[in-house]
């Protein structure tokens, strides 16, 4: 059975006890019974466990004449543990514990960018899970439930109020309103009849609807949709690790100072084989990458534990290098910039009276519109009346009686037969510009007010864009709402540049296109139809409140549900990869330093470096990392404040 890199850390971690119990024990002079060879029975099981796929991805970078991390891991493990053994059968001291550390804390570092890696398979799954399993269609002349995959193009379908339509088509019978956000990010319902078009896997809402099936199985939209997120996640080379880079000059370096210190020992200095292959011995173990191993999973634990604290989630440590070179941040409108629910903002008339029979005819109502007109009644504690003769009219609006009169609440086309004042007609002007839906409420046969609805920005959008172009950041809205309704949100909030009416596949395209131009690109989205997207761009970034979809897709998760999160994800990432860097730096001073001691260049000042002081002088590399990592903790992270 293969193990998991979990799996194979743990066990590593529990052989290598022993040599922690002996190194705690050293300060006080007791050695545990047995130790070399106790020492030399888990070190090879360690050995065999953790190291070996690092030996033989060595194996594989030399024999096509290049080093990676890997090879480092290889050669740091191999004459630790090889020179032990060699040390163990002549009575010298060993370096068991070298070769055992260097495995298990470099396995750690694998154990944790896995880990962070798991979700990414489980985006596509929530994506085919939207889809409904059975659907009503037409056959022999009744509706029959049959399996979504032996539905055929051509096929009627039957769709009751608040179900899923099964698969794309057009409607051939009846109207309704249909939610589409989660696949257009439309963030109104979008009334629907005969001989338009319905997508799959969208939310009937009021009314029962016959359709004729144009796109099945994977020509639908959804399917459409998976299809490019599947693509997206697999498109991303993969991440160029800057210990890789390192590698790549610091090995050969390494190994070429060991061969000549050895030879310059044994043959022009006149030491003996062993000694020299001592001297030796010790530049290789100063130069074992426990250090280098450390630098980036003990920066991005601590990082990221501190970004989730601040409600940021870091999902890949790709994210963290990539967001540094970020220039152009895009972002979907409804739920993301804006609260992603039509919200009353404006009153004209006497506001009681308005509420007050609008909210008490709206009261019987299930439309979304209708919802905001209450809460909005309720929130300002008007008293609501009974309602009698209640009915909604296609299309328009609903009318009935309240405290006896008849009232009505809907579109200009219900207050037809009502003399509508110049002022309210001036007022509806103005806030239609405004891109909002207004809303007329009659009593009797006078208009009394208006009501205007909007899907509003979020309180906070407004800062946290000042901050992110205060950063030098180009900022663009990208959604599939339309344009007039896209430039007066992004006109309120300081958006830069606005692309509207815009479907999932072309989202993704979008991306792409801010790429070719040389842009590194963060998106960030909460909605189903913004999953391509987020995992095309460079960096993804999901709103905490969007759908499991979005969230699996992005790298990065805004758990509050706050642009203001996007500054501090930038500014997380950004000290988070920095302490990376700094961490490699602190990880190859001791080489820098340590090599020529170890080497004995120094030896006529009696500076020298035994193997075992080598070993401590790693050790201590790797205690400075780890460190310099935890400092991250008080490290101010911007903020575009509260």
């Amino acid at each position: 059975m293969k193990l998991s890199s979990i799996q194979r850390f743990w066990i590593s971690f529990i052989l290598t006890i022993p040599m922690i119990i002996q190194m705690l024990a050293m300060p006080f002079h007791w050695m545990m019974p047995g130790y070399n060879w106790i020492a030399f029975v888990t070190t090879t099981l360690v050995m065999l466990i953790a190291a070996l796929p690092y030996w033989t991805s060595g194996w594989v970078a030399f024999k096509n004449h290049h080093a990676n991390m890997n090879t480092l891991v290889a050669i740091g493990t191999g004459i630790a543990y090889f020179y032990s053994i060699f040390a163990m059968a002549t009575g010298r001291e060993v370096y068991f514990e070298s070769a055992d550390f260097i495995a298990v804390f470099v396995l750690l570092g694998d154990t944790m960018e896995e880990r962070m890696h798991n979700n990414a398979s489980n985006a596509l799954k929530k994506l085919l899970d939207l889809q409904v399993k059975e659907a009503d269609v037409l056959r022999d002349g009744k509706f029959v439930q049959v399996p979504l995959s032996q539905v055929k193009k051509g096929d009627i379908i039957r769709v009751k109020p608040g179900q899923k339509i099964p698969v794309d088509g057009v409607v051939t019978k009846g109207s309704t309103t249909v939610n589409e956000s989660m696949v257009t990010g439309e963030s109104m319902p979008v009334r629907k009849k005969v001989g338009d078009t319905v997508i799959g896997s969208t939310i009937n809402g009021d009314g029962a609807i016959e359709f004729k099936a144009t796109k099945v199985g994977n020509e639908t939209v959804l399917a459409q949709i998976v299809e490019m997120v599947k693509k997206a996640q697999t498109s991303h080379a993969p991440i160029q690790n800057l210990t890789d880079r390192i590698s790549g000059i610091f090995v050969p370096a390494v190994l070429i100072i060991a061969i000549v210190t050895f030879v310059v020992w044994f043959v022009f200095l006149g030491a003996t084989a062993v000694n020299a292959m001592l001297f030796a011995v010790a530049v290789i173990v100063i130069a074992c990458p426990c250090a280098l191993g450390l630098a980036t999973p003990t920066a991005l634990m601590v990082g990221t534990s501190r970004a989730a604290k601040m409600g940021v989630l870091i999902k890949d440590g790709q994210a963290l290098e990539e967001i540094n070179a970020v220039k152009t941040i895009a972002f979907d409108k409804t739920g993301t910039i804006t609260v992603g629910k039509p919200v009353v903002t404006d009153v004209v008339g006497d506001q009681t009276q308005t509420l007050q029979v609008a909210g008490s005819l709206e009261s019987s109502s299930e439309h979304p519109l209708a919802k905001a007109v209450v809460e909005k009644s309720e929130g300002e504690q008007v008293k609501l009346l009974p309602v009698t003769d209640f009915k909604a009219v296609e299309g328009q609006g609903v009318t009935g009686k309240v405290d006896g009169q008849k009232t009505f609440v809907g579109s200009l086309k219900l207050a037809e037969d009502t003399q509508v004042p110049q002022e309210f007609k001036e007022q509806a002007s103005k806030l239609q510009n405004e891109a909002k839906t207004v809303v007329y409420v009659g009593l009797g046969n006078k208009l009394i007010g208006l009501i205007a609805i909007q899907d509003t920005p979020k309180k906070s959008s407004a800062t946290a864009i000042a901050q992110l172009k205060a950063r030098g950041l180009r900022t663009v809205m990208i959604t599939g709402d339309n344009e007039q309704v896209a430039k007066v949100i992004a006109k309120q909030v300081g958006i830069d540049d606005v692309i509207a009416g815009v479907m999932p596949n072309q989202k993704s395209a979008v991306i792409e296109s801010l790429q070719k131009d040389g842009q590194k690109v963060a998106f960030v989205g909460d909605g189903i139809n913004d999953a391509p997207a987020l995992t095309t761009a460079d960096v993804g970034i999901a709103m905490g409140s969007g759908t499991d979809i979005a969230i699996e897709s992005g790298s990065i998760v805004l758990v509050h549900n706050d642009l203001r999160g996007v500054v501090r994800a930038l500014s997380i990432s950004q000290k988070t990869f920095n302490r990376i860097k700094l961490n490699l730096f602190w990880a190859l001073i001791y080489n820098v330093i340590g090599i020529p001691i170890a080497a004995g260049v120094f030896v006529g000042f009696g500076l020298t470096l035994s193997p075992e002081f080598s070993a401590f002088a790693m050790a201590f590399s790797s205690v400075s990392v780890v460190t310099s990592s935890l400092l991250l903790n008080w490290t101010k992270i911007e903020d575009a404040g509260d």
